[in-house]
């Protein structure tokens, strides 16, 4: 009786799968930086990712390499690789395009989302209707971010979230420095309040004004007080 017959396969590419973890992994924590809360770039020590993520240094510069042709880091001959920092300007334009794409999203949102969508922002914000957000600053900052990153969201347009996923990066990083500033936190309540109205009302000339107007507010925040950005 002759052997029965063996499945085909190739061997593992680990070097592959190091590599692609190794790209998640530092993709998200150079997500979650703050990157512009000093005034240093954030250099990448190649040796110490590689311990620190137990691997090689093979797949790190690999996924390095990727993170660079991103726009995320950036090589500078005899001196390393650091965190990608945009300009005031380069900020102040993300800003814009951010705007259109929201409040596209938001006018997408009263007709595909749902009304447990809905109460699922306001759920966002819930304990800030009764307390002040400043005295929970860094949870505020928090939410604020999710409430944004869901409007993207339930806009359903697989497009434009992927548009805002490398903007996302700085946006985040910018929402973080500024809610602190100039009694934001407050007025960012009222303004995120008065665009779930809309959303839940299903009103989309409405919300996609609100929206593109509070993302232009930011933006014109980080036009008069944005000099830490250089």
């Amino acid at each position: 009786m002759s052997a029965p017959p063996r499945i085909r396969v190739q061997p593992l590419d680990t070097s592959v799968s190091f590599r692609n973890m190794a790209y998640e992994t530092l993709k998200r924590a150079i997500t979650e930086m703050d990157i512009y809360d000093h005034p240093d770039e954030i250099r990448l020590d190649e040796r110490q990712l590689s311990q620190d993520l137990a691997v090689s240094r093979t797949p790190v510069r690999e996924a390095i390499t990727l993170l660079e042709q991103e726009g995320f880091v950036r090589s500078v001959p005899r001196r390393g690789i650091f965190v990608v920092r945009k300009t005031k300007q380069e900020i102040l334009d993300m800003i814009a395009v951010w705007a259109a794409l929201e409040s596209m999203s938001a006018r997408l949102a009263t007709k595909a989302a749902s009304d447990a969508d809905f109460q699922k922002l306001k759920d966002l914000f819930a304990e800030y209707e009764r307390e002040r957000p400043a005295d929970h600053i860094s949870e505020y900052s928090d939410a604020n971010i999710a409430f944004h990153q869901a409007v993207i969201r339930l806009g359903g347009c697989k497009l434009i979230e992927d548009m805002t996923a490398n903007l996302f990066i700085h946006m985040r990083a910018i929402r973080k420095v500024t809610i602190r500033q100039d009694n934001r936190a407050e007025r960012s309540v009222v303004d995120h309040r008065n665009i779930i109205n809309a959303l839940v009302a299903r009103d989309a000339d409405l919300a996609e004004r609100l929206v593109r107007e509070h993302t232009l507010g930011l933006r014109d925040h980080v036009e008069k007080h944005g000099d830490f950005l250089g």
